[in-house]
């Protein structure tokens, strides 16, 4: 089940929203946390199992945590950390990583000309691993930390850890962040109208904007890399990088609205991140509390700026290349962005500040070509795709029609400049002055119901970022 469902829309939510109204207290967290394992569930209905899995996760790190707390100061403390550590991150390891290990061992194997192969596990990745692995572990971090207390409840525990409107693709929440509002959350009539404006605006971007400006990448990868002119490549990518950008941004605002309608604030997840002027600005705007993770459990334990910046660079960025997936493609990613950001820290940090608008054309002609390697995972066919992007790296072979670009400029050129005009700050300004107004009001009642003919007539896929 996704959001930008009517299964969701029109029967889940509605239901959730009516039992948890009615009940008040603590109850709220137990209707919560049942209706976020049966919103689990429905996405893994051919693999029940993986609930079990969520549910014992939940287990271990509440015993664990309560360890922690209690033997902070002593050996045992630490040993606790480690174990949920390994247990964290040995399921995502498993499920995410072991086959991607196995196959180049099996490559390798075969380069030496040996006939045995390791069998693969062809396991299927469970849904939003990545993002409540993240989520449980800078808990037990925290709690060795002594930044937070061990949670006693294992209600509230389980509900943070499972709750629906961030469980599948975040925002990346720490406990600190919903711990007050676990135990006395405030539930109004104005959180639940500014929550469902908040969720009408990500819905709008998913289903209106990143689904229809998608269908032009999704065009020119059915054609073949090998049969597009150079002009529509570079369409192409940029219809991505739109896409990728509202299709996350939205998911991000729905999940916020949610929360704001059960009393909770999630973090802000993008500011305006095209509008950087630096590689460095764009990741600090970009999938903000996954940077945020990283830089607080990774870079700064491992000595941030003041030990060997440069190694730590390297490794933060190798290990969010790899948690967004199992590919030599997601490696190369994240030491492209780690290349330009280390460029940027030598070399050109000051004439990046000073040039606004070269700046942001960088930015505008690097995030493309960074967001290839998430469109194409096989190198082979990437490759293709950058001598078309460039043709003087080499000539393709392939029929290209003349003049096709100019074909789906007409069909797409539209929504690409909505899209692009909905990258800047002015669509957010206007609603700050203007968000309760009436015709705001309508604008968003009619942006709902174009979101439910548009799903009722199919034109609808997945969240990019449920494969991560």
């Amino acid at each position: 089940m996704v959001f930008s469902s009517l299964e969701f829309l029109l029967c889940f939510l509605p239901l959730f929203f009516i039992v948890y109204t009615i009940f008040s207290g603590r109850i709220k967290n137990f209707i919560l946390f049942i209706f976020s394992l049966i919103f689990y569930t429905y996405g893994v209905l051919e693999r029940p199992v993986y609930v079990v899995l969520m549910f014992v996760s939940v287990v271990i790190n509440y015993v664990l945590g309560r360890s922690i707390g209690k033997y902070q100061d002593k050996k045992w403390g630490k040993v606790c950390l480690g174990l949920g550590i390994i247990y964290n991150f040995g399921q995502l390891f498993v499920f995410k990583y072991l086959d991607f290990i196995l196959e180049n061992i099996n490559s390798l194997l075969r380069l030496m000309e040996q006939e045995r192969e390791l069998p693969l596990t062809n396991l299927v990745l469970p849904i939003g691993i990545s993002f409540y692995t993240f989520q449980i572990t800078s808990y037990l971090v925290d709690v060795f930390k002594k930044k937070i207390e061990p949670e006693k409840s294992f209600l509230r525990l389980g509900t943070f850890l499972c709750m629906f409107p961030q469980l599948i693709a975040g925002p990346i929440v720490t406990y600190d962040e919903v711990a007050d509002s676990l135990k006395n959350r405030k539930y109004n009539l104005k959180a639940i109208e500014e929550g469902m404006r908040i969720f009408t605006l990500g819905l709008g971007a998913k289903v209106l904007i990143a689904n229809r400006v998608g269908g032009l990448w999704n065009q020119a990868a059915a054609i073949g890399y090998e049969s597009i002119s150079t002009p529509l490549a570079w369409m192409a990518i940029i219809a991505f990088s739109l896409q990728i950008y509202f299709d996350f941004f939205g998911y991000s605002l729905m999940a916020m609205g949610l929360g704001k309608m059960m009393g909770f604030q999630f973090p802000k997840n993008f500011d305006c991140p095209y509008l950087s002027s630096s590689m460095t600005e764009f990741w600090r705007r970009w999938h903000m509390t996954l940077g945020r993770w990283f830089r607080e459990y990774v870079y700064i334990p491992l000595g941030g700026n003041k030990k060997s910046l440069v190694r730590n660079l390297w490794i933060v960025w190798i290990l969010t290349g790899i948690w967004h997936g199992a590919g030599w493609n997601y490696v190369l990613w994240g030491l492209f962005n780690c290349f330009l950001i280390m460029m940027e820290k030598k070399i050109l940090h000051q004439f990046l500040k000073k040039h606004t608008v070269v700046g942001r054309l960088y930015v505008w002609f690097t995030i493309p070509l960074s967001w290839s390697l998430f469109a194409i995972t096989n190198l082979g066919s990437w490759s293709i795709f950058i001598r078309k992007l460039f043709p003087f790296l080499g000539a393709v072979q392939g029929n290209v029609f003349a003049g096709d670009y100019i074909k789906y400029l007409k069909q797409y050129g539209w929504i690409m400049i909505i899209a692009l005009l909905f990258c800047t700050r002015l669509p957010g300004n206007i609603y700050k002055r203007r968000g309760r107004g009436l015709f705001v009001t309508l604008f968003l009642v009619m942006i709902f119901w174009a979101c439910v003919y548009t799903m009722y007539m199919g034109m609808d896929d997945p969240f990019l970022y449920y494969q991560f």
